[in-house]
């Protein structure tokens, strides 16, 4: 009997314990959505109506479209600099900033592009206009953000609405103005261990092509192979022309 009651204290003691941390964690989870409402604080990056959202057509589509007038501003949505600005066959003229939290933001279909690679910005600064350059069927922006870094595969593109705020197909936004919602800074909380860690900037490196030029013998003379430079650059064919900017790194 006296067995019995020790193993029944026991088992109070432990659950009292477990009670204990639970409400201990519940409580540093509810704080940290607050730390963060001055660190996030993406604005959206033009005028114009939601015309598509992320991970439709199959799951295959890794950013947002915004639908507006020819030629509408298109703004930074945080302070970063310029790591990529060219014209791809897919993209059209289009736009990579990163940004001090570890993100990579990417402007797309732009009618011109204002900035250069290395050139710093400032959230809200705009750095071209929209358009329908490359595949784009209307005008509109193309959205996308990515962790870490933009890559071919799209791997760590995530949902740019959970920094913006959550809007469906046909509604308004207004570049410029941010969206903190409970909802977003609840996202930005469970993000917070990856925007933490510390992370090096890209190197990108660029070449002009001359005349005479083909992909095999600028691969050779970068030491970079001819699908990683046409990966790079979107590139669906070996066609170049003089004076057309590659990135091959």
């Amino acid at each position: 009997m006296r067995d019995y009651l020790r193993r029944f204290l026991i088992a109070i003691i432990m659950a009292i314990c477990v009670s204990l941390l639970f409400l201990g964690g519940r409580h540093s989870q509810a704080a940290a959505p607050e730390e963060l409402k001055e660190r996030e604080h993406w604005v959206w990056p033009a005028d114009g109506v939601i015309s598509d959202t992320y991970g439709t057509r199959h799951g295959n589509h890794k950013g947002i479209d915004i639908a507006g007038k020819m030629d509408t501003p298109i703004l930074a949505v945080e302070d970063g600099h310029v790591v990529k600005s060219y014209y791809s066959t897919t993209y059209g003229n289009v736009v990579f900033i990163k940004h001090p939290s570890h993100f990579v933001t990417v402007y797309a279909h732009l009618n011109k592009r204002l900035v250069s690679v290395g050139q710093p910005i400032r959230q809200g600064d705009m750095i071209g206009y929209m358009g329908k350059t490359g595949r784009a069927t209307g005008i509109h922006l193309h959205f996308e953000a990515h962790q870490l870094e933009w890559r071919y595969d799209k791997r760590f593109a995530f949902n740019p609405e959970m920094l913006l705020g959550r809007m469906a197909v046909g509604e308004t936004v207004q570049g410029g103005i941010a969206a903190m919602g409970r909802d977003v800074l609840e996202a930005s909380a469970q993000l917070r261990p990856l925007l933490e860690e510390k992370f090096s900037d890209p190197v990108t490196e660029q070449y002009r092509v001359k005349k005479g030029d083909t992909l095999s013998a600028i691969a050779l003379k970068v030491n970079v192979s001819v699908a990683r430079i046409k990966e790079l650059n979107h590139l669906n064919s070996d066609v170049i022309r003089p004076n057309q900017i590659l990135i091959i790194r």
